[in-house]
């Protein structure tokens, strides 16, 4: 029990003390950053597969 107490507090005083936590505008900027690269993800694997849904309509002649 004594171990896993220890952990807990190791744990928080790396978390407080140790830890760099970002900036509030650079959290936002890598955010911003996060969420155009997934829509650009997106959009990307729609055309795909739109161009891919396209190629076996033709082969298949439907």
């Amino acid at each position: 029990m004594q171990r896993l107490i220890l952990s807990v507090k190791e744990s928080y005083n790396e978390l407080i003390n140790k830890v760099t936590w970002p900036t509030w505008p650079n959290l936002q900027s890598s955010t911003i950053l996060v969420l155009v690269a997934s829509v650009i993800i997106a959009l990307l694997v729609f055309l795909i597969d739109t161009l891919s849904r396209q190629i076996v309509d033709i082969i298949y002649g439907i």
